[in-house]
């Protein structure tokens, strides 16, 4: 008769491994396990000039959106007690740009989009678009103040800022586990520090 249900596998190794062996108490209770924390820091000064310059550029492509929404809210702040036309006018090129991007993401196979007008020209148009309409409701030094104290915190950071893959998956005996990169991972991008 056939055997129909579960059948008991034999394991290779030859020694059971106890659950003791897995974690070793500490001998006092009050004792810990300090070796095992690390803390990681996601910034870090590049080496070279050459290393932050690359850093920089690849932070804006990763983080473009985050800085621009930044220097959009520190000039929408100041431009509500004065400057009421200007803000409405930024607000209707916000839109503008939103629904642009909406229609990038609603046809992904246009050949149109993403083929024969580039993405960048129509963003840069846009905000020289905005930056004219500024200018002409005589916002420009609200848009030159906003750009003077932003963009100066906006490249530190980016210098600063390690991004990319911190962690990485590697296969240690059976289970993978996630362990933080060490010096440079494939794409050449630095690792983090351990402090």
């Amino acid at each position: 008769m056939a055997n129909f249900g579960t059948t008991e596998r034999i394991p290779t190794s030859s020694t059971p491994s106890s659950a003791s062996d897995a974690y070793d108490e500490p001998k006092e209770p009050h004792q810990k396990h300090l070796n095992d924390f690390k803390f990681y820091c996601p910034c870090n000064i590049p080496l070279t000039p050459e290393a932050a310059a690359i850093r920089i550029i690849r932070n804006l492509a990763n983080l473009g959106l985050y800085y621009t929404l930044f220097v959009w809210i520190i000039l929408f702040i100041t431009l509500i007690p004065q400057r009421k036309v200007s803000l409405i006018l930024l607000v209707i090129m916000t839109y503008v740009t939103t629904l642009y991007l909406l229609l990038l993401r609603a046809c992904p196979n246009s050949v149109v989009l993403h083929k024969i007008i580039d993405k960048r020209f129509v963003l840069a148009l846009l905000a020289i678009a905005t930056a004219a309409q500024l200018i002409a409701t005589r916002a420009g030094i609200h848009l030159a103040v906003t750009l003077a104290c932003s963009v100066p915190l906006l490249l530190v950071h980016a210098v600063l800022w390690i991004s990319g893959n911190v962690y990485e998956v590697v296969q240690v005996s059976a289970a993978e586990q996630y362990v933080p990169l060490s010096d440079r991972n494939k794409s050449g991008a630095e690792g983090l520090d351990v402090v």
